[in-house]
């Protein structure tokens, strides 16, 4: 027996309107959540074209040319932008029948590659028990006829196993928003013995330790600590007519513990320091969870998962934004601030669930729009981008 997709009704409708424009093949990532008994896509997004891909048309077409690099990059930038509990839960690839055939074995290759770009990214590991398997969705631009399959990413040797693929409509309509703000104050030492010391290398050193801290901590959801193995909503009222309670949002508080009294006594360590970098300021997390009896535990994994994320993917972004603009030389500072990007979130056609990016404080409106449009295929309007916080540093 396979997994079961439900799926947002409106994808559907976006998938046949993009195999009508398929000039040979088109592909995309699938976005939602994974749960035990079944995954949830809130979203299909295509692969952004490339300028020279226009060129390329006039060549036979061949899925050997697929790009894997360009495919695996959009899956890194697209996963910056989903809040906890959402991630790619898969590819999907719209082909003419002649290259049907090889399709599958591309699906196969790029599930792999998707995968094995984004957790070089991540600074958590996942669960023994998390879910691992990946969609691997094709359809074929003349028959539209859909084949859904899984591949277990944590198995090399993984094949294809059948998974069933159903649409739903408002499948986020009663989904559980989870919120926190998480006071950040990280000092990184950067030792003497490391010369030509490189910054993005200790900050990354440093918020590893930090996320251990972040998982350590315990999370107070209203003001009550719960039994991990608890329902989420359980006591809650169930909501009927039109109210739509995944707009509304549970208060997270975080503790973080100061020391670890149970642990063995430690030895102190001195080292010789050259410098240290300060990471200091308060982060607006968000996760959602789906409302099929949600655990507790699945529910505080995720908002972990965005404070780390969350922290981890602006230094990213601003050292990329350094590089790119005074050079990898310009990697040793004297005494600098460096404004960290503020985040903000955009609520998602048709669903109660926002996505996130970040703005640097010089950044327009209009670029943030132009991003939503190249990596998530969406529209959206300067009004509906909420900034979340104050500028931390």
């Amino acid at each position: 027996m396979g997994r079961t997709y439900l799926v947002e009704e409106g994808i559907g409708q976006y998938l046949t309107e993009l195999s009508t424009k398929v000039k040979p093949y088109v592909t995309g990532l699938l976005i939602g959540q994974c749960s035990p008994q079944r995954d949830y896509v809130i979203r299909a997004v295509r692969t952004p074209p490339k300028e020279q891909q226009q060129e390329e048309s006039l060549s036979p077409p061949k899925l050997a040319s697929l790009d894997e690099e360009w495919i695996t990059t959009h899956a890194s930038q697209v996963s910056r932008m989903l809040p906890g509990g959402l991630l790619v839960l898969g590819v999907f690839m719209i082909t003419t029948p002649e290259l049907a055939k090889d399709g599958q074995n591309a699906l196969r290759k790029l599930i792999f590659s998707v995968e094995k770009s984004l957790s070089k990214r991540r600074l958590w590991k996942p669960t023994e028990e998390e879910v691992s398997d990946r969609a691997a969705l094709q359809i074929c631009s003349a028959t539209k006829k859909v084949v859904c399959r899984t591949y277990d990413v944590q198995d090399p040797k993984s094949s294809a196993k059948p998974a069933d693929w159903k649409y739903q409509s408002a499948l986020t309509a009663s989904w559980v928003a989870l919120g926190c703000t998480v006071n950040v104050n990280i000092h990184i030492p950067l030792l003497a013995t490391s010369p030509n010391h490189d910054l993005e290398k200790n900050t990354k050193n440093g918020l590893n330790r930090w996320s251990k801290q972040i998982e350590d901590s315990v999370f107070l959801i209203n003001g009550q600590v719960k039994d991990e193995d608890t329902e989420l909503l359980e006591g809650q009222k169930k909501f009927r007519g039109n109210t739509q309670p995944g707009t509304q949002i549970s208060d997270v508080k975080v503790l973080t513990q100061l020391c670890q009294g149970a642990s063995p006594r430690s030895t102190a360590t001195v080292q010789v320091c050259s410098g240290s970098i300060n990471l200091r300021g308060a982060v607006k997390c968000r996760a959602y969870i789906h409302s099929n009896k949600p655990k507790v535990k699945e529910a505080i994994q995720a908002l972990k998962r965005d404070i780390i994320n969350t922290l981890s993917d602006r230094c990213e972004i601003l050292f990329e934004d350094l590089i790119l603009n005074e050079g990898p030389q310009k990697k040793n500072f004297g005494r600098e601030y460096h404004v960290l990007p503020q985040r903000l979130f955009v609520p998602v056609a048709g669903s109660n669930v926002m996505l996130s990016d970040y703005k640097f404080g010089d950044e327009a409106a209009g670029e943030i729009q132009e991003r939503f449009v190249e990596m998530l295929d969406q529209p959206v309007q300067a009004e509906d981008m909420h900034i979340a916080e104050d500028i931390s540093t």
